[in-house]
């Protein structure tokens, strides 16, 4: 299971305090923004080709923006 990625040029999590938050880190870590907040809990990450993928709470998401949006995998 992994909480963090890497992805392109940034390090991008699954928030430790809500796990309905995807932060990312341009500096390796030191400091961590919000990129994404929804309604669905996110348990792990996986970098896939040019897309991260997501299990969450409500089934299977992929992301091909670095986390910005989610859309779910049929």
């Amino acid at each position: 299971m992994s909480l963090m990625v890497t992805f392109k040029n940034e390090v991008v999590r699954i928030c430790p305090s809500n796990a309905k938050k995807i932060e990312y880190s341009k500096n390796n870590g030191s400091t961590w923004n919000t990129r994404y907040s929804g309604s669905y809990t996110f348990q792990d990450l996986v970098v896939s080709g040019d897309e991260i993928l997501a299990q969450t709470d409500k089934g299977l998401y992929y992301s091909k923006n670095g986390g910005s949006t989610w859309n779910k995998r049929s």
